[in-house]
């Protein structure tokens, strides 16, 4: 059980990590900082009026993001234990967790909250969505467990 917290714990740091890192940067090519970018994702579960917050609200951005990669990764790890192939092949089944976050994250969850703005269809905005969720999180959750579960 140690291995597998462990494994969880350090997966969600880093896929979290490479996500928000990647969300700064493209968002930053748009003049966003991240501030803003946190306070958007705390407006997901607690409203628009987050957009508005101070630092505290940018917290509990980071804080909702964190909790929902440590759920994602959860899920992969859990499902690991069970389903050896997911560790003989990570690379290829991380990223097929990754797309299927993706599709998951930007054509139901979003689009459910922000109705109107999601899906976004445009080949940058499909390409940067891809470039996350594969490469900075399936990508290392697929890796991480792998090398994690190894050890157990």
């Amino acid at each position: 059980m140690r291995t597998i917290r462990r494994t969880i714990i350090t997966a969600a740091a880093t896929a979290g990590t490479l996500d928000l890192l990647s969300a700064f940067v493209f968002a930053g090519m748009k003049g966003v900082g991240p501030i803003a970018v946190l306070h958007t994702v705390a407006s997901g579960p607690f409203g628009d009026a987050m957009r508005q917050g101070g630092v505290g609200a940018a917290g509990l951005g980071l804080l909702v993001h964190y909790t929902l990669m440590t759920i994602m990764v959860t899920v992969f790890v859990l499902a690991a234990t069970r389903l050896s192939f997911l560790t003989r092949q990570p690379v290829l089944w991380g990223l097929a967790y990754g797309f299927g976050l993706y599709l998951v994250m930007y054509w139901i969850v979003l689009p459910l909250r922000y109705p109107g703005v999601f899906p976004q269809t445009g080949a940058w905005q499909v390409a940067n969505a891809l470039f996350s969720h594969l490469i900075c999180v399936g990508l290392p959750i697929g890796l991480i467990t792998a090398r994690g579960l190894r050890r157990r």
